[in-house]
């Protein structure tokens, strides 16, 4: 989950948290309101009613009204009580024979040295009224300013996390690695973004300065190596023409030999990806699917007849291949069969599969070998990796890196499905602009 997706997530469940909060809370509130307000015109009644008394005096049965419902009424008689009385509280009085429950304001005052007691009641039916129209007002308030802070919190976020997806983007998503190309800097007020971008851009180049030595080292060596190999299998192969040379040191000279050839196809296969790598290849080439494939069965035939396999290919003949580099494809499916044949059982069996599939072509490279375990599976393409399932004691693991430093070479992804015992599958998926 991205991160302002995160972050919206958090801010509408805590606005919720608050909704709920709030409406639960909410009738509490609106009584409370509505009570204050109750006694807030009382109060204002009771003064306007003492100014009248103070402008006009009292007179007899001047005060004593019900409204025609019963909601409200004022009172004013003669009190018998000496304390200071000034007070608002729920009482119940009985009226033309009905209990009624009202918020009665209650103050006694002096005038012409008599004692009058003034009340003025509004009934908690009437007051309760109001509870739930101004309940759902509140609601609908709330939560139009909730949507409208999620709205707002989105937008914020949105904005505020853009540098980060930016820099994401550009830095890392958007290059092959390890090249990464230009250095651009994101713009952003935010300072901690301005340290991700400068950070990331260093790590980058700190990257990028060691993947450069380890490629000039491999190419570096890989042709120095070169050089003293083909002196000492040229002094070797001298060596067999000397008519004197004791069958014993033979032998010697051949395992001598054979271990140069297996450094010699190291160091070649060291320079090819290198090579690689560093992009010294052209693809200019085009070639049908089906003479690709023939070709790589023509070179590998004698092979397959060593341990009795049996190689069938089936592709169509019009499929055509652009844009790439001839050499380097046939390296690569050379490569795929070449393990088929490795690592295939004694009259075992090996299918090759070209066809077209939603604007790409998918080759499918498919043994009955002994399959990889899922242990090993993670690190086929590992270079010097050696398997636990490697029966060959000359293989030194550079045959998948190759076919995988070809691949992204080409953009053309693989896909590997493989059970230990029970054979593999080399899928290799090309896209759409290299099929003619």
């Amino acid at each position: 989950m991205k991160l302002n997706t995160k972050l919206t997530l958090f801010n509408a469940l805590s606005k919720l948290v608050i909704v709920i909060l709030f409406v639960s809370l909410l009738p509490m509130l609106i009584r409370n309101i509505n009570q204050n307000f109750t006694d807030y015109k009382l109060q204002k009644q009771k003064s306007k009613i003492l100014r009248i008394i103070k402008t006009s005096g009292i007179k007899e049965n001047q005060y004593a009204t019900y409204s025609p419902l019963k909601e409200e009424y004022y009172s004013l008689d003669e009190d018998s009580l000496k304390e200071r009385l000034d007070t608002i509280q729920n009482e119940k009085r009985k009226i033309e024979g009905d209990t009624i429950a009202y918020r009665i304001l209650s103050y006694n005052f002096k005038v012409n040295k008599k004692n009058y007691l003034l009340e003025i009641g509004k009934s908690i039916d009437s007051i309760d009224e109001t509870t739930t129209p101004l309940q759902n007002v509140a609601f609908v308030v709330l939560v139009g300013m909730i949507l409208l802070t999620i709205l707002a919190d989105m937008l914020y976020t949105n904005r505020v996390l853009k540098p980060l997806g930016l820099i994401i983007k550009t830095k890392l998503i958007g290059h092959t690695f390890p090249k990464f190309g230009s250095y651009k800097k994101v713009k952003t007020s935010t300072s901690d973004f301005q340290y991700l971008d400068i950070s990331i851009h260093k790590m980058i180049v700190a990257i990028e300065a060691a993947f450069q030595k380890e490629r000039e080292f491999i190419s570096n060596a890989s042709h120095e190596l070169m050089t003293p190999i083909s002196i000492l299998q040229s002094k070797i192969e001298n060596m067999f023409d000397q008519e004197d040379i004791a069958d014993e040191l033979k032998v010697r000279l051949l395992e001598m030999q054979k271990i140069l050839n297996r450094l010699k196809s190291i160091t070649k296969t060291l320079l090819l990806i290198s090579q690689i790598e560093n992009e010294q290849f052209l693809k200019e080439d085009t070639i049908l699917v089906s003479e690709l494939l023939q070709e790589v069965y023509d070179e590998i035939s004698i092979r397959l007849s060593e341990k009795n396999i049996n190689l069938n290919i089936v592709a169509a003949e019009d499929v055509t291949l652009i844009n790439i580099n001839k050499f380097l494809l046939f390296n690569l499916i050379f490569n795929l069969v070449n393990n088929a044949i490795k690592y295939n059982r004694q009259d075992g069996e090996i299918e090759i599969t070209a066809e077209k599939k939603n604007n790409t072509l998918i080759i499918n490279i498919k043994d009955t070998g002994i399959g990889i375990s899922k242990e090993d599976m993670p690190y086929i393409f590992n270079r010097f990796k050696k398997l636990k399932q490697s029966l060959q004691q000359d293989s030194f693991g550079l045959g998948l890196p190759i076919v995988k430093s070809i691949a992204e070479f080409h953009h053309i992804k693989i896909d590997v499905q493989s059970e230990k015992d029970a054979g593999s599958n080399f899928s290799l998926i090309f896209p759409a602009d290299l099929i003619g």
